[in-house]
């Protein structure tokens, strides 16, 4: 049941002077999309009446079968306060469905809430996300196109005046905190240039709903101050690349499942075995949480971003890392996940991972306390570590071999998404790069 009814809807309209509405949802890969209606035809929408041509959208369906419908979700009312005293915009987050009024399979949204009811099943009652997606600020040129002249020559938790995104920063935390958003910090980021946003933690589908506002946001505030923001995984080589740490955890009627004070390292079998599922899996989910040709310029050693599937709760190097806070709090933190994903569809594969490992009792490895970067080869297959992808194709070939992950995603989603992928890497695999030209150009 929705929280927020029709009547909330209008009343807020009216008190805000808001004269457009975005109807908001999201491709295959990751973008979000919109239709804009004139306030006239809420109605028409809040009835589930508004249809749209999905073969426009990719991912979606054929032209032959192209009329799709958006189902708002009411409880994603939001105004957006930059927009104009004039006649403000506000937005719905809307689940896609096909004419005969069934879900569409082809839809991330509704394919998480497809796995979260198999979570339920199991009987927990909500899967927890936390995430911190970071981002770079470059300068717009004289254009309005985004250049590759950085904001800042700031680092880690520096501050201005070395830090000069700091102003933009701020507007847009304002910006979040208005439209209720939770910010739980905001700084520099190790890279310069590079910042972090932290808001807080919520159920899953909330979670990836703010995700895209929070993208949204940090674009147009960004703009406002001259300035690009881009979410790409590895913008500049020999600097860290931005990623999305994502942390996770079941709850069952209010309590946090992962806990268990009485536990090793106080958390529960549930948790382990979570844990397990989801090393099991990870190798094979990567194309999904790092869905780019540029996501594996990120994944190598030296740049703070895991590149090896091992797990522990004291240091930083694996894949996940269990952080210390216990109780209400207690989380998994995978740390491979790029802001690149689509969330809906990366959550989506990291929950089925985690479910398998509860559904047939998968025993965690022992954890790699050590600096895994400092490994040699042979050490870390005595340890049992494995490697991620290093690109792309490998990622996608991995994925279609992992049936568990096959069905997380549906067989809709699937096809579509490894399609659109190998178009990516053929295209990249056949052009000539900047970087070949200056290396043999002159020596053959």
């Amino acid at each position: 049941m929705s929280k927020i009814t029709k009547e909330d809807v209008y009343k807020r309209i009216e008190e805000e002077n808001v004269r457009f509405i975005r109807l908001q949802f999201t491709d295959l890969l990751g973008t979000i999309k919109n239709v804009e209606i004139p306030l006239g035809q809420l109605e028409k929408a809040l009835n589930n009446e508004m249809m749209f041509d999905g073969s426009s959208i990719e991912g979606f369906v054929r032209i032959e079968e192209s009329d799709m419908r958006l189902h708002p979700d009411l409880d994603t009312f939001v105004v957006f306060p930059w927009t104009s005293e004039k006649g403000k915009v506000a937005r719905f987050i809307c689940d896609i469905y096909n004419p005969d009024g069934t879900p569409f399979e082809g839809c991330p949204r509704y394919n998480l809430k497809r796995n979260l009811e198999r979570m339920e099943k199991l009987g927990f009652t909500a899967f927890n996300i936390g995430t911190e997606p970071e981002f770079f600020l470059f300068k717009l040129d004289e254009m309005g196109e985004p250049s590759m002249e950085l904001n800042d020559k700031g680092g880690y938790f520096d501050l201005a005046p070395t830090d000069l995104g700091e102003n933009c920063r701020r507007d847009i935390v304002l910006e979040l905190e208005e439209m209720g958003f939770e910010i739980e910090a905001s700084h520099h980021e190790v890279a310069p240039g590079q910042h972090e946003i932290d808001f807080k933690y919520s159920d899953a589908i909330r979670h990836c709903d703010d995700i895209q506002t929070f993208k949204l946001v940090v674009k147009t505030i960004a703009r406002k101050h001259g300035l690009h923001a881009t979410f790409m995984p590895k913008p500049l080589f020999g600097v860290n690349g931005s990623g999305m740490h994502a942390n996770m955890s079941l709850f069952k009627e209010g309590e946090n499942v992962f806990f268990d004070e009485n536990g090793e390292e106080q958390l529960s079998k549930t948790a382990y075995q979570f844990t397990a599922g989801v090393l099991k899996h990870a190798v094979n989910f990567t194309a999904v949480t790092n869905p780019t040709v540029n996501s594996y310029k990120r994944l190598v050693p030296g740049y703070e971003a895991p590149c090896y599937v091992a797990w522990s709760t004291q240091n930083r190097s694996p894949l996940v890392r269990v952080p210390t806070s216990r109780g209400l709090s207690t989380r998994i933190e995978v740390r491979s996940v790029d802001p690149a994903a689509n969330p809906y569809m990366a959550m989506a594969v990291m929950l089925a991972a985690g479910l398998d490992g509860i559904e047939n009792d998968l025993d965690v490895p022992t954890p790699v306390d050590r600096n895994i970067y400092a490994m040699n080869k042979k050490e870390r297959e005595e340890n049992g570590v494995l490697d991620l992808p290093a690109t792309l194709y490998e990622a996608l070939q991995k994925l279609v071999e992992d049936e568990v992950m096959r069905e997380a995603m549906g067989e809709h989603l699937l096809n579509h998404f490894v399609e659109s992928k190998e178009i990516e890497w053929d295209m990249f695999r056949t052009q000539v790069h900047p970087w070949e030209r200056e290396q043999y150009l002159n020596g053959f």
